[in-house]
């Protein structure tokens, strides 16, 4: 079965091209979302995924309906091919029920790998560099240790909260608590 997948960003952008090309190549279903493609939730696409079987073939008008980052596409096509699920895109003439398809499927996997190696073996190399220069890759505290004092201190008094000694020092209660319990 096609089943076809339409996105927009807001409820005031129109779907309907979208729509259109996806029952011309022979969408039987099309799911509709209107969210940002940033937005983790997105429930007609999870709805989708949830009732795809082997030998489904999902449809798309554009890549970037489907995916909010290269990342999240792969993830999601890989998940598509383990339960053996087809995917194309007629934009990019992307089409895994086809050999050429299936490699250029493999290719945007591929620049997708390599892209996230580059990012860590960069990541890697200015933490590297930041030891180099004494730095030791801890946030700075938020709380120096005389602040920690000053708070212990401050507590001392029955009439006074931590949300208070928290306010005082311009940090969240959660934070002052952290403080406190690594304190020695």
């Amino acid at each position: 079965m096609k089943i076809g997948y339409a996105r927009v960003s807001t409820d005031e952008q129109s779907d309907k091209a979208q729509i259109d090309e996806l029952t011309a190549v022979g969408c039987e279903k099309i799911y509709q979302e209107k969210r940002s493609g940033k937005s983790k939730h997105r429930p007609q696409l999870e709805r989708m995924c949830e009732v795809l079987r082997e030998g489904d073939v999902v449809v798309v008008q554009r890549l970037d309906r489907l995916g909010r980052s290269l990342k999240d596409l792969i993830e999601l096509l890989d998940g598509f091919k383990a339960k053996k699920i087809q995917f194309v895109s007629i934009c990019e003439s992307i089409d895994t029920t086809t050999a050429v398809g299936e490699l250029a499927f493999h290719v945007i996997g591929s620049i997708a790998q390599f892209e996230r190696r580059l990012i860590s073996e960069r990541t890697k190399s200015g933490l590297a560099a930041a030891r180099a220069r004494g730095r030791k890759g801890d946030r700075k505290e938020k709380l120096s240790k005389s602040d920690v004092k000053k708070a212990k201190a401050m507590l001392l008094d029955p009439e006074v909260t931590k949300s208070e000694v928290a306010r005082h020092f311009s940090v969240s209660r959660p934070t002052l608590n952290r403080a406190l319990s690594r304190a020695y």
